[in-house]
């Protein structure tokens, strides 16, 4: 599957996250985890046929175990967050893999929020391959929402390490119990 047939040349992609604000720092499932952060990336269209396949699913029922009602601050169940981020994402990604007709042999990196260790390491495990595929940045910069994955990839690009022609998973889970995965040709 490829994006073409568009007028779109190029897309910037936001994520800003002020986390701070909705966390009590006494509380250790939401204070000493989530950070404020804000990060971009800009996509251009490529001359190229390139591979563009995106997955995303939701789980409304269990949206009670990582919320923030207005005015409150974020509630999560850590134990119910990571058995979910754990599993669903597994899942989502080999449905993404079957639907672009890819394996996971083929992906060089996956790119995702950086949640937390435990959780991506156990991710990579349950997918059969190596951790080093599985890039984080966690150690340093810490958990933020919508601009991890744009962090990320800036830091990717200006290490080099996303080379033309190899293919990525984007992998973003989280509130409401989304969870969305999107394969691309660099």
């Amino acid at each position: 599957m490829y994006l073409e047939n568009t007028n779109m040349l190029s897309a910037l992609v936001i994520g800003v996250d002020k986390l701070s604000a909705f966390t009590n720092p006494q509380d250790v499932n939401t204070g000493i985890l989530l950070g404020d952060g804000a990060g971009a990336v800009l996509f251009g269209k490529s001359k190229e046929k390139k591979t563009y396949v995106s997955l995303i699913q939701a789980e409304g029922e269990n949206n009670e175990i990582l919320t923030c009602k207005t005015n409150e601050m974020i509630q999560m169940n850590g134990t119910k967050v990571y058995k979910y981020a754990v599993t669903k994402t597994v899942e989502n990604i080999k449905q993404l893999l079957e639907k672009a007709q890819e394996s996971i042999e083929d992906i060089t990196y996956i790119i995702p929020h950086q949640s937390n260790q435990k959780i991506m390491k156990a991710i990579a495990s349950r997918l059969k391959m190596q951790e080093e595929k599985m890039y984080t940045n966690i150690e340093k910069i810490g958990n933020t929402f919508c601009a991890s994955i744009p962090i990320v990839i800036d830091e990717m690009l200006k290490k080099e390490l996303l080379k033309q022609g190899e293919k990525v998973i984007l992998l973003g889970y989280g509130g409401g119990l989304n969870t969305g995965s999107i394969l691309l040709e660099i």
